[in-house]
C-alpha cells in the first residue's frame, strides 16, 4: 500500500485541497492482487487503490469511457503471427498504467481510509491524473501496434496494464524492454 501511495507521489497523482462547495468527493477502497510469473508462481502482492467510480452519475461526473482491451481475436492473430514469423514473445506488466494520464474532468476523491492526513482531515485530493476505477480512467485508443525498422520487426499488443511484444531482432526487443523501462514503472512477467 505504502508502494502504491509513493508512485502517487512520485507521479504527481493528486493535490490535497480544500473541498469547493458542491464538491462530490468520491470514496476510494484498496485492492489486492497476485501478479503470477510465466512458471504460475505468485512473483508479487500488488495493492491498488481504485475510486469507486461506480457513484459517477453520467452527464454529470463524466461525459464517455473508452478502454483499452484487445479483443480475443486480435490477441489470437497475434500469438498466430508470431509463431508463424518465429518471434519469442515476452509479456511486461506496467505497475501504474492509468497514475500516466492525465485527465481534464475536475474530480476529487476522499483520503483513503488508513492513510489520511492528520492535519487536514476534512481535505480531499483534487486528482491531476486517473484512477483506477474511474470512468474517466481508461481513455486510450489503440492497442495493436507494428514497427518495421532496417528489415526487422517488432510488434506490441497493449491491454489494460499489460503489454504483449516480440519481434524478428532480439536487439530490437531489448530496446524496446529498454525504452518502457525508462518511461514508465515495468516489470517483465517473461516469456509467452
Amino acid at each position: 500500500m505504502h508502494e502504491e501511495l509513493e508512485n502517487f507521489e512520485r507521479n504527481h497523482v493528486w493535490d490535497l485541497v480544500e473541498p469547493p462547495p458542491n464538491c462530490r468527493p468520491i470514496g476510494t477502497k484498496w485492492v489486492f492482487k497476485n501478479k503470477q510469473g510465466e512458471d504460475g508462481m505468485v512473483v508479487r502482492n500488488k495493492a491498488r487503490l481504485v475510486a469507486q467510480g461506480f457513484c459517477q452519475k453520467e452527464g454529470i461526473d463524466y461525459e464517455e469511457t473508452f478502454a483499452p482491451v484487445a479483443r480475443l481475436e486480435a490477441i489470437r492473430i497475434l500469438l498466430a503471427f508470431a509463431a508463424s514469423k518465429g518471434f519469442k514473445l515476452l509479456q511486461m506488466d506496467v505497475k501504474s498504467t492509468f497514475l500516466n494520464g492525465f485527465i481534464e474532468d475536475e474530480v476529487y476523491v476522499r483520503q483513503p481510509t488508513g492513510f489520511g492526513s492528520a492535519k487536514f482531515p476534512d481535505r480531499v485530493y483534487k486528482l491531476r491524473k486517473a484512477l483506477y476505477g474511474l470512468k474517466q480512467a481508461p481513455r486510450v485508443d489503440k492497442t495493436l501496434f507494428l514497427l518495421s525498422r532496417g528489415g526487422d520487426t517488432l510488434i506490441v499488443q497493449i491491454y489494460v496494464d499489460d503489454i504483449i511484444f516480440g519481434g524478428s531482432s532480439h536487439a530490437l526487443v531489448s530496446s524496446f524492454a529498454e525504452q518502457m523501462n525508462r518511461e514508465f514503472e515495468m516489470s517483465l512477467m517473461g516469456e509467452l
